[in-house]
C-alpha cells in the first residue's frame, strides 16, 4: 500500500466494508443506518471518502463510504480505477489499509439495473483484479419498497443484468431498509453474512494497489503483512469454496424446514408450521457455499389437488436459484408408507419442475432416528417395491437425515453435500436443472397430462 493507516490495524474482530455504487444508490444512507452517524455526509452527494464505525458486541464494523460513479462516464470505466482517481483513490486506499473484507455493491430497489450499469460496474471492479468477486456482496437499498415481497422475487424479476451480478457475487446479498428506526435485526443479519464471507475466504482480505492490473488480486491471510509473489503455490491462489444450490421439495409436513435447518446448521427456517412462501437462505457449510430454498408442501396424492398458487410458489422457489438448482432434495419422512398412487404423485410433481427433474433429484429421508438399527436399504425394499421404483426414477441417489443426533450432525450434512456433488458429476453436461420460463403455460400442460393418468 502507498499509505499506511495504523488506526485500522484492529485485529480479527474488526471487519472493513467498502461501499461502492452509482450516484444516488444509497451508500451514505446505508452508512447512517448501519452506524447511526447521521452527520456522515449531511444528505449531500459524497465528494470525499468517509470512514464510519459501528460496534456490535465484540465485533466492530468499519465502513468506508465513497463518491458515487457517474453513469454518463461509463465509457471511461475500463480505464478508471475501482476507487476513483488521484487524491480520492489514495484517500480510499489509506482508509482501507491493510485490506477490505467485503466490497458492498450498492443497488437501489425500485430502479432499473441495466446492462450499462452492469458493464460499468464490471469494468471498474475487474480493473482491480478478477478475484474481486469473492470479496463482493450486493447490498440492496430501499427494502421498504418491496411492499411485502421478498428481495429474492425482486432479483428474479430484475432482469438478466441484475441476476448475473448476484450470481457473480456467489449469490451473496442483503436488503437494507434505510427508513426503519428498528434496524438492529437487519444490521445483525448483515454482520452475520459478512462474518460468513470472511470465514469462507479463510480470513484473507482484498487489497487495492496502484498497479493492480493482473488477473489476481492481492490477498494477505490472517492480517499478516507478507511479501506477495507470483508463485501459483502461494496461499492466495487457493480455490474458492464450492457452491451448491439446493431446493427442498415434498409433501406437506414432510420435515423440509427442519431438514433445511439441519443442513445450514441453525434456525434459518420456521419449522412446525406450514410453509406458505418459498424462502431462500445461505450458509458456509464444510467448505461449500450452500444456498438453500425451502418451498411450500404439495398434496400427498395428486398434482391437481395441489392449489395453483402453491404450484406457482414452488416454481418461484426454483427460480430463486438462477440459473438453476444443482439438486432437488425430495424430503420423505422415513416413517411414511408409499403406495403406488403416492409414488406417482411424487413423480408428477417433480415433472412439474422440468422434464429432466428426476436427473437432479435426491431422496432425502427425514426423521432418520426412527430407523433405529434398521438399515435404510432394508426400509427401501418395503411397501411392495414402491420405494425401489422411486429410487430408480431418481437414479438411486438418496440420503438419511437424523435431526436428533448432535454427534452425527456435521458428518451427515457433509456426507449429503458430497453425494450432491457426486450427482452433479454424474450428470456431466447437465450440472443443474435450468430455470424454466413460461411457467404458467407449462403448469397447465403438466396438470392436463397428469389428469389423463
Amino acid at each position: 500500500m502507498a499509505t499506511v493507516s495504523s488506526s485500522l490495524n484492529t485485529g480479527e474482530s474488526s471487519y472493513l466494508l467498502l461501499l461502492l455504487g452509482y450516484r444516488g444508490s444509497g451508500k451514505s444512507s446505508s452508512c447512517i443506518t448501519i452506524t447511526g452517524q447521521e452527520e456522515s455526509q449531511g444528505g449531500q452527494p459524497t465528494k470525499e471518502p468517509l470512514l464510519c464505525t459501528k460496534t456490535l458486541g465484540c465485533r466492530k464494523l468499519v465502513l468506508v463510504d465513497t463518491p458515487g460513479w457517474n453513469l454518463e462516464d461509463d465509457d471511461a470505466a475500463a480505464t478508471e480505477k475501482l476507487d476513483g482517481e488521484g487524491s480520492t483513490s489514495a484517500h480510499v486506499r489509506h482508509l482501507c489499509y491493510p485490506g477490505v473484507h467485503t466490497l458492498l455493491l450498492v443497488i437501489p430497489i425500485g430502479e432499473p439495473f441495466t446492462e450499462q450499469h452492469r458493464q460499468g460496474m464490471v469494468d471498474r471492479l475487474e480493473s482491480a483484479g478478477a478475484d474481486v468477486w469473492r470479496f463482493s456482496m450486493v447490498l440492496f437499498t430501499g427494502a421498504d419498497r418491496l411492499w411485502g415481497s421478498g428481495v429474492e422475487e425482486f432479483i428474479a424479476e430484475g432482469g438478466l443484468a441484475l441476476q448475473w451480478l448476484v450470481e457473480r457475487c456467489r449469490n451473496r446479498y442483503h436488503a437494507l431498509d434505510n427508513t426503519s428506526s428498528e434496524n438492529s435485526a437487519q444490521i445483525g443479519e448483515l454482520l452475520r453474512k459478512v462474518v460468513e464471507m470472511v470465514q469462507e475466504n479463510e480470513r484473507s482480505f482484498f487489497m487495492m494497489d496502484d498497479g493492480v492490473r493482473a488477473p489476481w488480486s492481492v490477498c494477505i491471510p490472517n492480517h499478516e503483512e507478507t511479501m506477495i509473489t507470483d508463485d501459483a503455490a502461494s496461499p492466495i491462489f487457493r480455490s474458492p469454496p464450492r457452491e451448491l444450490r439446493l431446493v427442498l421439495v415434498g409433501w406437506q409436513g414432510a420435515g423440509k424446514s427442519s431438514a433445511g435447518n439441519v443442513i445450514l446448521g441453525g434456525s434459518r427456517f420456521e419449522s412446525g408450521c406450514h410453509t406458505e412462501v418459498s424462502l431462500r437462505q445461505q450458509a458456509y457449510v464444510s467448505g461449500w457455499r450452500v444456498t438453500l430454498v425451502d418451498t411450500p408442501g404439495w398434496d400427498w396424492f395428486s398434482v391437481q389437488r395441489t392449489p395453483a398458487h402453491i404450484r406457482k410458489e414452488i416454481k418461484r422457489g426454483v427460480r430463486l436459484l438462477h440459473p438453476g438448482p444443482h439438486a432437488l432434495l425430495l424430503v420423505i419422512p422415513v416413517i411414511s408408507t408409499l403406495t403406488s398412487k403416492k409414488r406417482r404423485a411424487l413423480e408428477n410433481h417433480l415433472e412439474m419442475l422440468g422434464e429432466d427433474a428426476s436427473f437432479h433429484t435426491m431422496v432425502l429421508f427425514s426423521c432418520g432416528d426412527w430407523l433405529g438399527c434398521t438399515p435404510i436399504e432394508e426400509h427401501i425394499q418395503r411397501d411392495g417395491g414402491q420405494y425401489l421404483t422411486l429410487m430408480e426414477h431418481c437414479l438411486n441417489f438418496y440420503h438419511v437425515l437424523d435431526s436428533t443426533s448432535a454427534s452425527r450432525g456435521q458428518h451427515q450434512v457433509t456426507e449429503l453435500l458430497m453425494k450432491v456433488e457426486e450427482m452433479v458429476a454424474h450428470n456431466e453436461g447437465r450440472p443443474f436443472l435450468p430455470v424454466k420460463l413460461n411457467e404458467e403455460q407449462e403448469d397447465e400442460t403438466v396438470c392436463a397430462k397428469c389428469s389423463l393418468m
